[in-house]
């Protein structure tokens, strides 16, 4: 790999694909070269607006073609991109800007009937000076605590700026340099900016697009959201390293997603196992064209044998890789292999990739025998730089001989292979998003009329698990699980709404007050 940084990456892609089908969206078309001349228009423009290297830029749109040509022109001029869902609401936006000390925000101006900017009017962002707007209609709210700025307007305010200073800002920017910073929550109920550079995810992702055998010409369908690793760097990354052409798709629906693949011949499609498992259960699917596809990634779920055999025969993938990684590791630690049988695919998240040593050990650190649980660690390349502020956490996750402590249990077989079995921290994962049960309960703790209450995860055929919310009520209120359930959606992302409500009088607690969550689980499956 020749390239060290995301800018050289995008050039020396201009100059080896061309003309070449980069991204597609609709009628939106843009080849490798025009792609390099749309990000070095926004690298200028941010540099216009006074934005330094290192400075924090935000995005928060869906998957679409301007969210691509932002975040990396950003990176092209030297700034940290710093992504947020597109599930949050304002207030847990906020908290990520304001956390990341993000000077500029690229947003969308409408989206599932959804202002974006608006939702941030009364949050605290001193350092935030503008929000630069996707798509934004004529008859856009204004704003009034900042500038809204529509994404046209901002582009021409780059063309003040040379060729030259755009090129040295391209080369200050050195493989070592923080590129993103992707927030994941934690045990503590606010989310930590995981830092990865520029290098590190340009060799893992060449790694991974290798596994799976991206080439030249493959047609790759991203539904994976763009503020995931998964999506940014498995998908964007991916692309742009082996001259794919990249098509966005912005909003999960399975009828709309087979037309997709039929209409735009897409070879390429990762997904969690519910994408996979809704396709397969669609009472149409053999009315579709869905010859082109060739290769697919999955996992963050237990996924049945039979369904990779079913993604092979009746979806046609040649290839089926699973994939277990975490925002910390750059995206992904361990992959199958093509040539794995379909049991160890199902059932194992593969060996570790390229120059990354894995372990699964016990409460000592010390390695466990191959076959036994343990936790997993690893160290190597792919390994974070740290938690953005945050070197208390930073040192619990990372210790002292550079291993990083995943906090997941899982077993080793004799080849390598990893099989994930439970999770030492309480998180668990809806529709292959984290949920973190502190974070959660820390939103209900908002609720006026609520003393405490305790988060877990539970089966759930579709989503593979779902939040249940244990609630103690204030003495002499009542409520509804439908009223609390409407409450939730309002404060806090969709994937986090508790599908489980139980009012109790009391939680089970320990000696020292803290919430016996086993036995939680206990009561929810009786």
């Amino acid at each position: 790999m020749q390239h060290t940084t995301i800018p050289q990456l995008i050039d020396a892609a201009a100059a080896q694909y061309g003309d070449q089908s980069f991204l597609e969206e609709g009628a939106t078309k843009i080849s490798f070269a025009d792609f390099a001349t749309q990000a070095k228009q926004v690298a200028a423009a941010l540099i216009a607006k006074g934005i330094k290297h290192g400075d924090c830029i935000g995005v928060w749109a869906p998957n679409i073609s301007e969210w691509v040509i932002a975040a990396l022109g950003a990176q092209y001029a030297g700034a940290v991109l710093v992504t947020l869902n597109t599930r949050y609401k304002g207030n847990e936006a906020a908290y990520i800007l304001r956390a990341s000390h993000s000077k500029l925000l690229f947003s969308i101006g409408d989206f599932l009937d959804t202002d974006y900017p608006s939702m941030l009017e009364g949050e605290d962002l001193p350092e935030l000076n503008d929000i630069v707007v996707f798509r934004q209609s004529d008859n856009a709210p204004a704003l009034a605590q900042r500038t809204r700025t529509a994404w046209e307007q901002f582009l021409e305010q780059g063309t003040t700026i040379s060729a030259a200073d755009i090129a040295e800002r391209m080369a200050s920017v050195n493989g070592d340099d923080v590129s993103d910073i992707l927030f994941t929550s934690g045990t503590t109920g606010n989310p930590k900016g995981v830092m990865t550079g520029h290098e590190q995810n340009l060799r893992t992702f060449t790694h991974f697009s290798d596994i799976v055998g991206l080439s030249c010409g493959d047609r790759y369908l991203v539904i994976n959201p763009f503020f995931h690793s998964f999506g940014y760097k498995a998908g964007i990354l991916a692309c742009l390293l082996k001259g794919v052409t990249l098509l966005p798709h912005a909003v999960f629906d399975t009828t709309e997603i087979l037309q997709r693949i039929s209409a735009d011949k897409i070879s390429v499609m990762p997904g969690p196992p519910t994408l996979f498992q809704s396709l397969l259960a669609h009472p149409e699917l053999d009315q579709y064209d869905i010859s082109t596809l060739k290769r697919a990634t999955t996992g963050a779920a237990v996924i049945p044998v039979e369904m990779i055999e079913q993604m092979k025969s009746r979806l046609g993938f040649d290839v089926v890789i699973t994939a277990y990684g975490l925002t910390e590791s750059c995206g992904l630690v361990t992959a199958c292999r093509a040539e794995d049988s379909a049991e160890t695919i199902a059932t194992t998240s593969g060996r570790a990739i390229p120059d990354i040593e894995l372990r699964c050990v016990d409460g000592n650190n010390q390695p466990v025998a191959t076959g036994e649980a343990g936790e997993i660690v690893f160290r190597g390349f792919n390994v974070m730089k740290g938690y953005f502020e945050n070197a208390d956490a930073t040192t619990e996750t990372m210790d002292d001989e550079g291993w990083l402590h995943t906090g997941d249990v899982g077993i080793l077989d004799e080849q390598g292979n990893l099989k994930i079995t439970d999770r030492l921290k309480d998180m668990f994962i809806t529709g292959g998003f984290n949920c973190y049960p502190a974070e959660i309960e820390k939103i209900l703790a908002g609720n006026e009329d609520i003393t405490m209450s305790a988060v877990i995860g539970v089966p759930d055929e579709r989503m593979g698990e779902v939040a249940k919310a244990f609630v103690v009520l204030k003495p002499g209120v009542s409520m509804t699980d439908k009223e609390l359930n409407s409450w939730c959606r309002e404060h806090m992302a969709n994937y986090k709404v508790p599908r489980k409500i139980q009012f109790v009088d009391a939680l089970p607690l320990n000696a020292s007050g803290k919430v016996l969550k086993t036995e939680l689980r206990t009561l929810a499956n009786n």
